[in-house]
């Protein structure tokens, strides 16, 4: 019997678009989305466990894995490596499930590059007004709004490569589009 091999999706858009809210109630819907617990080179905290919000890796173990090209994607921030294992990746495809990742745009684009057949989705509110009142209501200054629209402004730019582009402006209606979209695969 072969078994099918699901789909990866990857969700990128602005900060402000409602990702986290919109793939939480999707994710709270669904038993059939593996999770992939991501990939970092940087020290546990206190408290922390491997496997439990990270796999932690030594800076030599780090560098194994990129070298073998098991990172789809990875990223520096503050000083530390952090990514997507395209061996974690199969081994829900593999076994039956969709997996479902929120990634920034760059991030997103590298992981489109290692794997063609990625589904990735772009989301903002398709009403620029939406965005800037979500950001009007979170800024601290005066200066941060416009810096705050630039950003996305870049981003939306940089989606070119993304396959589909669903609005966020009403979250309920973005998670029955996005349940649809998997749905379809």
């Amino acid at each position: 019997m072969e078994v099918k091999k699901e789909k990866l999706y990857v969700v990128s858009g602005p900060s402000g678009a409602g990702l986290k809210e919109i793939i939480g109630a999707v994710l709270e819907q669904r038993s059939d989305i593996g999770a992939v617990t991501p990939v970092t080179a940087r020290k546990m905290k206190t408290g922390e466990q491997d496997g439990v919000g990270f796999w932690f890796y030594d800076l030599e173990g780090w560098n194994a894995l990129k070298e073998s090209g098991d990172l789809l994607e990875c990223t520096e921030f503050a000083g530390n490596d952090y990514g997507t294992s395209r061996r974690l990746v199969e081994e829900q495809l593999l076994a039956g499930k969709k997996v479902l990742l929120n990634l920034e745009i760059d991030r997103a684009a590298q992981l489109k590059a290692a794997m063609p057949e990625a589904v990735c989705i772009y989301m903002e509110p398709a009403n620029p007004e939406v965005l800037r009142a979500r950001y009007a209501a979170i800024a601290r200054s005066p200066y941060e709004l416009p810096v705050r629209m630039e950003q996305a402004a870049k981003q939306r730019e940089l989606a070119g490569f993304c396959d589909v582009f669903l609005p966020s402006d009403d979250a309920a209606e973005a998670v029955r589009a996005l349940n649809a979209l998997l749905d379809e695969g």
